[in-house]
């Protein structure tokens, strides 16, 4: 913006904290607001009877000073410089001035105007009066002040009224140019965005500001998500941060690779890792995490030791979900990284190989980088028992009629009381025969016949109208299964009214018995 080629030079980007205290002399040495005129930075006048800004205007009030104080050519104050008589001028200064005639308050207010203040005694009083003369040309100007102040008549138009001065007036003013800037043509890069962003916040131009946000949001992808996400966080512009957010939740990986990841603060790594909508698998995560810390340690002028990637991390390490992780993904990894201890090594490496699961001290929620409600679809209309399981996979083939993405399975649990059961769950693409998704893990059920939520690590995508098979390898006791299946089962979204419609069919191969009439895999949960 052409308007601010001057504070561009002078700002550079700081902590909003050097921001948010008034910088009053900082904005007048760069705006040059000690001019009078039109850009100047001088408050309304709060005088009844405006003085005439000209020069002759000057010349008019100052001949009137020159006169109260003797001299009897009214026209020798322009002559003699445009200003009060050597009386005047040499008079002290005082921290509270007298109260002045209208002649007086002009010669004021000129010195004032002369010296590059935007306020002084005439900006802040209103007075209304009869000129008056004084009968001695030697008197001094303090003599002259208390005598005006004496002769003033009692009459009520002569008293003096004084108003508060006009306090960040700049706010009230809608367009830029009438906040002491040239025009409201802004001109925006990428190179100077940022600072002008800073600028903006910093003298307080809204309509800059706004100017500045809109284009970051225009630009926004996610090679630059990390560096904006922090530039918003620190310019406290919470809307923006919110956009850099989704934009990492639809495209973390890209995101994750881009450059910026590495500049970031750790309060920002932390509130990225904290999201459960993230569309990565976790061991992308933790080599991006990885990556920041080898880069913060060199920051902190530190080694990039396994110890201090640990150390510079904090609390972020704690963020990185392990047990999402397949025991392949964390052996190859994290397990050899040495950045997690001894024991939490051990105890992660239990869970994901015995049942019971012991505890981890990292979360195990998936992350599902989706919006909404989660749905679900029962298939069976009763229940019945024992369902045995010899290692072979219970499996259904089923198809829909719009995309949706399944995060999980329902399935029945032992006829024999409280149990735990091992699981491998898995989404196959009919056709390809490709795996889309799997898990394994375990799951405890308490014994009745309600179904179990076993899900995936992540949200597996569903296409219209193409055939996938829905398959569970259960290691554990008899079961309940269900019956009086439906071939076609839909589900309407309460807030939408969208409707989902599941196609089930039986599916050939190695099947442990389960069918659309009955077997295992009830229900199938989803998001639309």
């Amino acid at each position: 913006m052409r308007c601010c080629v001057c504070l561009f030079q002078r700002s550079l980007p700081c902590s909003p904290s050097k921001m948010a205290a008034g910088e009053s002399n900082s904005r007048s040495s760069c705006l040059n607001l000690s001019n009078s005129g039109p850009l100047g930075n001088a408050p309304p006048s709060n005088v009844a009877h405006s003085l005439p800004a000209s020069n002759g205007g000057a010349a008019g009030a100052t001949g009137g000073m020159n006169r109260s104080a003797g001299n009897s050519n009214p026209l020798s104050g322009p002559e003699n410089g445009g200003g009060a008589d050597s009386s005047v001028r040499s008079a002290p200064s005082t921290q509270n001035p007298p109260r002045l005639s209208v002649g007086q308050s002009a010669a004021a207010a000129h010195g004032a105007s002369a010296s590059g203040a935007t306020t002084g005694a005439a900006s802040n009083m209103t007075a209304t009066s009869s000129s008056s003369s004084s009968s001695s040309s030697t008197s001094t100007a303090s003599d002259a002040s208390a005598a005006a102040v004496s002769s003033l008549p009692s009459s009520p138009a002569s008293v003096l009224v004084y108003r508060e001065p006009v306090y960040n007036w700049q706010a009230t003013k809608s367009t830029v140019k009438e906040r002491f800037l040239y025009s409201d043509e802004v001109q925006i890069g990428p190179e100077t965005v940022m600072t002008t962003l800073y600028t903006a916040k910093k003298y307080a131009v809204p309509a800059l500001e706004a100017h500045c946000v809109e284009f970051l949001k225009k630009n926004l992808r996610a090679d630059n998500a990390f560096m904006l996400l922090t530039q918003a966080r620190l310019f406290d512009e919470p809307q923006l941060a919110s956009l850099c957010l989704e934009n990492i939740d639809k495209n973390t990986a890209d995101a994750l690779a881009a450059e910026g990841l590495t500049d970031i603060d750790l309060d920002t790594l932390v509130a990225v890792l904290e999201r459960d909508t993230l569309g990565v698998r976790e061991v992308r995560l933790f080599g991006a995490a990885v990556r920041w810390a080898e880069a913060e340690s060199q920051r902190q002028q530190l080694q990039p030791t396994p110890e201090n990637k640990r150390r510079v991390l904090g609390k972020a390490l704690s963020l990185i979900r392990f047990p999402l992780m397949t025991i392949e993904e964390f052996a190859a990894g994290p397990a050899q990284s040495g950045i997690l201890t001894d024991r939490e090594v051990v105890s992660l490496f239990l869970h994901f190989t015995v049942n019971p699961k012991p505890h981890v001290e990292f979360i195990d929620r998936p992350r599902c980088c989706l919006r909404g409600k989660e749905c679900s679809i029962t298939r069976f209309s009763q229940v019945e028992s024992r369902w045995g399981y010899s290692g072979t996979s219970d499996r259904i083939r089923f198809s829909v009629n719009h995309r949706i993405f399944v995060v999980g399975f329902g399935l029945y649990g032992s006829i024999h009381g409280p149990t735990d059961y091992q699981v491998n769950i898995q989404i196959i693409h009919t056709d390809s025969n490709t795996v889309l998704g799997q898990n394994d893990t375990g799951f405890s059920c308490d014994g009745t016949a309600s179904t179990f939520r076993v899900m995936f690590k992540e949200p597996v995508e569903i296409l219209p109208s193409v055939n996938y098979i829905a398959c569970a390898t259960l290691k554990g006791p008899d079961s309940h299964y269900g019956t009086k299946g439906k071939r076609k089962v839909t589900h309407e979204a309460p807030a939408t009214g969208i409707k989902t419609c599941f196609t089930f069919c039986y599916a050939a191969g190695n099947n442990n018995g389960t069918s659309v009439e009955d077997g295992q895999i009830p229900e199938v949960i989803f998001y639309t």
